[in-house]
């Protein structure tokens, strides 16, 4: 079997993790395979990593296989699917298909962010086919929470394979398209070899509602609010914008964005046709000359982003928009896991100014992009996989969809992590190699590991301080002035209220007098003397080693 050709699947992120989505499909003999990518996303950093802008998949192995990778083709223009493209793309310089909301996306973002990634994009959208490689792929529309999602059919000699990417099934969307039913049976009764589906809701019972209900939700909001009315939601869902448009004109109020990333995606989605039939939004400065009752923003900041609209108008630091007493902010979205605590610092600094919070506790004001147990399911039922790899979620996820596939029958459910190299055809499917993977981080205008970024040691400042000693010494090694101690980040005064930086000058001196001039003449071995000593001495008299930077000069 070592030289037969062979169909494999390597996913490099999203798969033990929701984010940072890019999977690998190769096909040829072990020794000489072609791939595509499909999906280039990121991930966004947590409090552990201080300064850090993004977190991009670690594409080493993609790097030496650069001249057999045919094309990449993106699925969706959400950033854990296509966020990465501008900081990767170059190293690959391959084809790119995307649709063309995503087309859009990617080169208004580009503008934004000042990239010099200028990457051609091959227009792709459902019902097209297109050869890439040794694979023929199929675009098959789905219903999500963002234009123009598609699940990819990717046919090889060896058996088909349906990539589902973010899908749900929602029979009376905001805007379409509705998943293809039609079209998943039809390749049912084709053969799917393996179905790769996205495991995000698999915790969750039934069916998620329709957005329809949602924008019935949003429309009673505005229309029995008393005051403002404000919804923060992702900027990417253009069905929710649109949704909470035409009920703001219902209730004969106008309506203002608030947030860059907002006002970007309105912009490609009208360039495209998706905006038509809507009035048109007013200016910001327009803003204090409406009534308090017939107006409607929508803004950013819905996961508790400190620089969004939102976190702004709670810390009432907005120029030309503030809130006040009796209106009404709106989360029509959900919590992404590890931005609760930013979440409710914003609502609590709204409620201190009197404003009302609705959240989809309170009523139904948000639905998930992904598919329920039951819409999984289904999905099985019409494509009848030989195959189901869970992908898209975390461990926990990835396990419940596997125990969901097997109760509905699927015999193979390979257990599957990035950096697994999963043979699908020939023979049983198996996890045969491991292919390098990670994290890499994206800090400003560089990209790097953590030490290359310099993020361990800003884990460590972040916990203990710095303190930068200078030290002149003369011809003979005797201190020529006073050393310089300077502390950042450390206590003032210790617990006997003495001075920190004259605890830690008098340890400085004591070390160096410590030293036989005859000794001081190994300048590395005095700079590393002095430096224990300083810790010692901050340790003593404040329980933590600080970072400690040593210049010793000899004049």
């Amino acid at each position: 079997m070592a030289n037969q050709e062979e169909l494999v699947f390597l996913p490099l992120g999203g798969v033990g993790e929701i984010g940072m989505n890019l999977a690998l499909y190769g096909y040829g003999t072990p020794e000489k395979r072609q791939w595509i990518i499909v999906d280039c996303g990121v991930t966004f950093p947590g409090p552990d990593l201080p300064g850090v802008d993004l977190v991009l998949p670690d594409i080493r192995y993609l790097a030496k296989q650069r001249a057999n990778v045919k094309g990449m083709i993106i699925t969706h223009a959400h950033e854990d699917h296509y966020g990465a493209m501008n900081d990767l793309w170059p190293g690959l310089n391959v084809p790119v298909y995307a649709s063309p909301f995503t087309a859009g996306m990617l080169e208004a973002k580009r503008a934004y962010e000042g990239s010099r990634a200028q990457i051609p994009i091959n227009i792709f959208k459902a019902g097209d086919r297109i050869n890439v490689g040794p694979f023929e792929i199929e675009a098959v529309g789905v219903n999500h929470s963002i234009p123009e999602p598609m699940s990819l059919v990717i046919r090889t000699p060896l058996g088909n394979v349906v990539h589902t990417g973010d899908w749900k099934i929602d029979h009376a969307p905001s805007l379409g398209p509705l998943t293809d039913e039609a079209r998943f049976r039809k390749l049912g009764e084709e053969g799917v070899l393996a179905l790769m589906c996205d495991s995000t809701n698999s915790m969750r019972e039934g069916v998620s509602p329709s957005e329809e209900e949602v924008s019935e939700g949003l429309r009673k909001i505005i229309e029995a609010a008393e005051g403002r009315v404000a919804i923060t939601t992702f900027s990417s869902n253009v069905g929710r914008i649109r949704s909470v448009a035409q009920a703001a004109e219902a209730a004969g109020r106008e309506v203002l964005l608030l947030g860059s990333s907002l006002k970007r995606v309105a912009a490609v989605a009208r360039d495209i046709g998706l905006m038509e039939g809507l009035q048109p939004f007013i200016a910001e400065d327009e803003f204090g000359y409406i009534p308090r009752d017939k107006v409607v923003v929508i803004l950013t900041g819905s996961q508790g982003e400190p620089r969004a609209a939102l976190a702004k108008i709670a810390r009432d630091e907005m120029r030309n928009v503030a809130f006040a007493a009796g209106d009404t902010v709106v989360f029509s979205s959900r919590t992404i896991p590890g931005n609760e605590k930013a979440i409710i610092e914003i609502k609590n600094g709204l409620i201190e100014q009197g404003i009302k919070i609705v959240t989809d506790s309170d009523a139904l004001v948000h639905v998930s992009g992904h598919p329920r147990r039951s819409e999984l399911l289904q999905m099985y039922e019409w494509t009848r996989p030989q195959i189901l790899v869970p992908v898209h979620g975390e461990a926990a996820h990835l396990m419940a969809q596997a125990e969901l596939g097997a109760s509905a029958g699927i015999k193979t459910i390979p257990k599957v992590r990035n950096g697994d190299i999963l043979r699908l055809a020939p023979g049983h499917a198996e996890v045969v190699g491991q292919a390098p993977h990670g994290r890499i981080f994206k800090d400003g205008k560089l990209i790097g590991d953590l030490d290359e970024m310099g993020v361990s040691d800003r884990r460590k400042l972040s916990y203990v301080g710095h303190v930068s000693i200078n030290v002149l010494l003369d011809s003979k090694y005797d201190f020529m002035s006073d050393p310089d101690v300077v502390c950042f980040g450390l206590p003032e005064f210790d617990i006997e209220g003495e001075d920190m930086e004259d605890t830690l000058y008098d340890s400085v001196l004591n070390a160096v007098e410590s030293i036989p001039r005859a000794r001081r003449k190994d300048l590395d071995m005095l700079r590393e003397a002095i430096r224990r000593a300083v810790r010692s001495a901050a340790n003593e008299a404040w329980g933590k080693k600080p970072i400690v930077t040593v210049f010793v000069t000899r004049l």
